[in-house]
Order: structure tokens, then C-alpha cells, then sequence
């Protein structure tokens, strides 16, 4: 017998990072868009203090109040982000793009790969995959990304003390660690839950 679904497996990558930083996740089909942003600000470890859009079909949504208050009359309107839930999308395959900080102006890709009917419907999303870390907060956008980890990189340029002190004292582009974001996922629609300020530090071995 057809078991409905209860789940969506999303794919959810950053664009124009090479090699590329993405996670894969299972969220409750029955979350609207509000609840994916969360999730995807804690899979990312983003700290949600910057605005941000989601782009579909050639429409905005977003939080509309917030959108409307920083809005010229010429700006495209902003729809409400939770009138559209993960269930509204007919079929896998589905893409879309997620923006954040609108500064910086990293763009997500989000692909709604597989609807699934699990055991027990989710009451959380999980992070079951995934590559790469992504970039620190406020780093300049793409240009500034570059910038960045070429400092990085060299400990005689000039700017390298301040900039590995600002990161957190270390930054290493390829982290990712399934049970720490896995982790953040779970917790992403607490109240007031709090992001890490700077990426996790190597283990002394």
C-alpha cells in the first residue's frame, strides 16, 4: 500500500565555490519556507543576523514586514515566506535559489531531490551529507572569500596576524563535521539558539 510522504531529502550548496561547499538534508515535509531558512542558517552555521530571500518561479519570498520596511516603491514585492510550504512542490528535481546577506550575496542552490515516506514522520530535520566549510561571516562576498583565504594561506603577508585573529585563530576551508552540524540542524528552530562565532578548532592528537 502507498505510504504518503512525510519528508523531503533537499540538496543545498553555495554558489560559485570551488571545490564546492554544500549539505544534504531531510526536513518535515509539512515546514514552510521560514523553516527551511532556519535550517539551512544551521547547517551552514550562518548567524542570521543578515536579510535574506528566497527566488522561485521569478518571485521573492522572504519576510514580507521586514522586506516592505527597507523597500523602495520600484522594488519587486516580497511574499510572505510562510504561506509556501516544502509540500506545495509537486515534484523532485526542483530548483530554487536561497539568498543571504544581501551584501555579501551569497546564493544558494537548493534542489528538492527525493520526497520520502519514513517510518516515524520528522519532527526536526537532520543533515545526513555534506562537504566543505563555508565562508566566515561579513568576509566581502566571493572577492573578499578569495582574499581571504590567500591571506590566510601566507603567514608574511601583512595582513595575516589581524585576519587569522578575526576568523577565530584558525580557518580551514575543507571542514565539515557530520555530527556537529548534524547537531546545529536538530537545534535549528529552538528559540534564541546560538551559532558558533568562529569554525571549530582541530583536535590535538
Amino acid at each position: 500500500m502507498f505510504e504518503p510522504f512525510n519528508a523531503i531529502q533537499i540538496r543545498v550548496s553555495i554558489d560559485d565555490i570551488e571545490p564546492p561547499v554544500w549539505r544534504r538534508l531531510i526536513v518535515p515535509i509539512h515546514w514552510n519556507l521560514e523553516q527551511l531558512h532556519l535550517t539551512i542558517q544551521a547547517a551552514f552555521n550562518w548567524w542570521n543576523y543578515h536579510l535574506h530571500e528566497f527566488q522561485i518561479g521569478g518571485l521573492r519570498f522572504g519576510d514580507a514586514a521586514a522586506a516592505y520596511e527597507g523597500s523602495c516603491e520600484d522594488d519587486p514585492q516580497v511574499f510572505e515566506q510562510t504561506d509556501v510550504r516544502l509540500r506545495d512542490f509537486s515534484r523532485s528535481g526542483t530548483r530554487f535559489n536561497y539568498l543571504y546577506d544581501f551584501g555579501d550575496n551569497w546564493m544558494h542552490t537548493v534542489e528538492l531531490e527525493q520526497w520520502l515516506s519514513l517510518d516515524a514522520a520528522p519532527k526536526k530535520a537532520q543533515c545526513v551529507d555534506g562537504s566543505g566549510a563555508r565562508p566566515p561571516e561579513d568576509v566581502g562576498g566571493i572577492p573578499g572569500y578569495e582574499r581571504f583565504l590567500e591571506i590566510m594561506r601566507d603567514p608574511d603577508d601583512p595582513e595575516h596576524g589581524e585576519t587569522k585573529q578575526w576568523c577565530g585563530g584558525h580557518f580551514d576551508p575543507d571542514w565539515f563535521d557530520l555530527a556537529i552540524i548534524d547537531k546545529d540542524v536538530g537545534n535549528a528552530l529552538k528559540p534564541n539558539v546560538k551559532r558558533r562565532l568562529h569554525q571549530p578548532k582541530p583536535r590535538k592528537s
